[in-house]
């Protein structure tokens, strides 16, 4: 049996899908044939080396300006503010 790779975030229809998916078994568009499985493989090949090939050809100050851009990102992430509670508090 083949599960989908996503699932509607829809719990009615995501039921659904999964009732569906174990009493009728695979569709034929879900059925993964030996071409399909062969080149999934090389493309996960392809992927993992795909950054590291990348960064050995980009320029040092390339690579610098990339870090750069995701630690901005990431502490622009990480200094958000914790939404504030609408619940009152109740006084002693």
């Amino acid at each position: 049996m083949i599960i989908p790779k996503k699932l509607p975030k829809d719990p009615n229809q995501r039921a659904h899908q999964i009732a569906r998916i174990l009493t009728e078994g695979p569709q034929p568009d879900e059925v993964v044939t030996e071409r399909s499985a062969h080149m999934a493989e090389i493309g996960r090949k392809g992927g993992l080396k795909g950054g590291k090939v990348r960064a050995a050809r980009m320029k040092a100050e390339d690579r610098v300006g990339i870090a750069k851009h995701a630690a901005q990102a990431r502490w622009k992430k990480a200094q958000k503010p914790a939404p504030e509670s609408k619940v009152p508090l109740k006084s002693l």
